[in-house]
């Protein structure tokens, strides 16, 4: 019975930490979980969203992505630099900002957390690159400030995106390791 019991806590705590529950919704790097802001959440999610106290977006207002990741697949580092490059999925609006990885804000110098679709600056052509590097860029910066890890955020509002079709990859921002420290 105990091992029962060690078990079923053990693969509690494993669910509650390893994203918001079940039907993730996966992009290449980006992950969202179109059902956790619905009443049809999943026990699970809906823990996760209890214990953080975050405010998911319901499906009618949009998705949030998060990436932990580079394209390649290796974890996002603040000693390195990247490069987020278009093409966006098509929304109304849209916000691309650096988090810790529960969420929080990252303490850096520019106080500039993110861009959204209003204010970022645009190649000709209409295209977009931001550029994560702790020593300032021209152009679309974010610093992670002295932060190791951080996470990527995309939120999409008022989007046509289908969840129930597997989203391709490359309509999504590619995330690109340019050096490292």
């Amino acid at each position: 019975m105990m091992v029962g019991l060690a078990l079923g806590l053990l693969a509690t705590i494993v669910s509650l930490n390893s994203g918001h529950g079940f039907n993730a919704l996966r992009a290449g790097p980006w992950t969202a979980w179109p059902s956790v802001g619905g009443g049809n959440a999943d026990p699970y999610a809906r823990a996760v969203v209890a214990r953080s106290g975050e405010a998911p977006l319901g499906r009618d207002q949009g998705l949030a992505f998060i990436a932990t990741a580079d394209s390649t697949g290796a974890p996002l580092d603040g000693a390195c630099e990247y490069a987020v490059a278009d093409p966006l999925p098509p929304a109304r609006f849209w916000t691309l900002s650096l988090a810790t990885p529960t969420g929080g804000l990252i303490d850096n110098p520019t106080g500039r957390y993110g861009f959204s679709s209003v204010d970022i600056l645009r190649r000709e052509g209409g295209g977009l690159e931001v550029v994560i590097a702790r020593n300032a860029r021209a152009g679309n910066w974010l610093s992670p400030g002295e932060a190791r890890k951080f996470v990527l955020m995309l939120r999409l509002y008022d989007t046509p995106l289908d969840v129930e079709a597997r989203p391709d990859p490359n309509n999504f921002p590619a995330i690109v390791k340019l050096k490292c420290a």
